[in-house]
């Protein structure tokens, strides 16, 4: 359990965060000055500290300096109503990990809160050069997998965190750019496997004609070209896991020679008479229903059985909304890192055309949308003109359907009736944006 420190001097709002906080299972302790807070943070470890931009005996940054020489690997989180570019950038350059602007809504706080904790460990040398919300763990480590806080990304992780340590054959089903390959590593990091290796394979670009040579190898004087011998993927992989992207590409041939390697263990290279015992994990991936390819006889049904003993989804950028700025974070320190810039975060207007956007291209789109834009930003933060002119091309979402209807606030109710209170679904449903939805909310007192 997280333990946050609360600095507030609004008692009645310091008591209804620290309930929500409780509520969600974190340890909370409240301070009501920056004086209190000191003290507190003298004689307690904490995990967090959110502290407001003016108290009554401190200015909120100036605390925050004081308590960076108490603590300097604390997160802190600074709450403002005063969120103008120019306190955000002077928030960050002296320690806060994030800040986020009064009034917000409870997704947003446990979004904010998820973010900064997962940096928890990490000592920041310069923060002259960190993202205006983290410093993801995932980027430290080396790794590309994000776990978000969307119902759809909780679910993939469970999934992942249940599969990774068995040797189950996982097809892993969905749309092109939703970081396949990414979920595929990461069961393999998960696993036992972990210290083999991890070979990744793109069957969509294999000839047919090349693909036993490539999976199983050759021996030199097999085939025309074959001028010494080579090992193939699934040696290579040997004692590892092997990863199949696109294996719906396979002609009927490959499939067949495929299947027999995955049920026998064994494979023999192209010219041999030598047959290789290997010791392989398969996971496999595609964006097509492989089930209908089986109905219509494109697919080898043995094959699709023997890869899917277990399926995982990998969800859209449409289907994780809720997770949106946290992977836009993340690749804007990736790509700070890779350019050599000092981008700190996303102006509003940038990020309102994110949250509108439909993410054709998932989060491969994503990713290569903003390395351009932070090449492309002069300043500290990305703006609208560092986008694609495709942001600007798409249709406008309609946010009137609703907006001169008599029955609006009926309207609004039975959608988060319909979605559980799920304010993102509730949004879409209704055909309006998120912060459209909230606002609302807020002028017809719906809770």
């Amino acid at each position: 359990m997280a333990r946050i420190l609360l600095i507030e001097d609004d008692v009645p709002f310091c008591k209804l965060l620290e309930k929500f906080l409780i509520k969600k299972s974190f340890e909370v302790v409240t301070a009501f000055s920056g004086s209190e807070a000191k003290i507190k943070i003298k004689d307690t470890d904490f995990d967090l500290i959110m502290t407001d931009l003016r108290l009554p005996d401190y200015d909120g940054i100036q605390l925050m300096a004081e308590i960076k020489t108490i603590n300097p690997n604390v997160p802190i989180l600074l709450m403002t109503g005063y969120s103008d570019v120019s306190t955000a950038v002077k928030a960050i350059k002296n320690g806060a990990t994030d800040y986020i602007s009064k009034p917000f809504n409870p997704e947003e706080v446990l979004l904010v809160i998820t973010n900064a904790l997962a940096q928890e460990a990490i000592v920041i040398e310069d923060p002259t050069i960190v993202s205006k919300t983290v410093k993801k763990t995932t980027l430290q480590k080396g790794s590309s997998f994000i776990q978000g806080i969307s119902a759809a990304s909780l679910k993939l992780a469970e999934y992942i965190k249940l599969v990774s340590p068995t040797n189950m054959s996982v097809l892993v089903i969905g749309e092109s750019g939703t970081g396949k390959e990414v979920i595929a590593k990461s069961i393999h990091e998960n696993s036992a496997r972990k210290n083999s290796n991890f070979i990744a394979v793109d069957c969509g670009s294999i000839p047919k004609e090349l693909a036993a040579s490539e999976f199983f190898g050759h021996v030199k004087g097999s085939f025309t070209g074959a001028i010494q011998d080579k090992i193939g993927f699934f040696e290579a992989a040997n004692g590892g896991t092997i990863f199949l992207d696109e294996i719906g590409n396979l002609s009927y041939e490959n499939q067949i020679q495929l299947l027999r390697a995955l049920q026998e263990r064994k494979i023999k290279p192209v010219g041999s008479n030598k047959e290789i015992a290997v010791d392989i994990r398969i996971i496999t991936a595609t964006n097509e229903d492989l089930r209908e390819a089986v109905k219509n006889g494109d697919f080898r049904e043995d094959l699709y059985h023997r890869i899917n003993e277990f399926s995982i989804h990998s969800p859209s950028l449409l289907e994780r909304s809720e997770d949106l700025m946290l992977f836009s974070d993340f690749f804007l320190e990736k790509s700070n890192q890779e350019l050599n810039k000092n981008v700190i975060g996303f102006s509003e207007e940038v990020m309102s055309i994110f949250q509108n956007y439909r993410w054709p291209g998932n989060l491969r789109e994503l990713q290569n949308c903003i390395k351009r834009a932070t090449l492309l930003s002069p300043g500290d933060f990305i703006e609208k003109e560092a986008l694609p002119v495709e942001f600007f091309q798409q249709e406008k979402i309609e946010t009137t359907d609703f907006s001169l209807s008599e029955n609006e606030r009926e309207a609004i109710v039975e959608a988060l009736s319909r979605t559980n209170h799920n304010k993102t679904e509730a949004a879409k449903l209704l055909k309006i944006n998120r912060k459209t939805l909230y606002n609302k909310l807020k002028l017809y007192g719906i809770n």
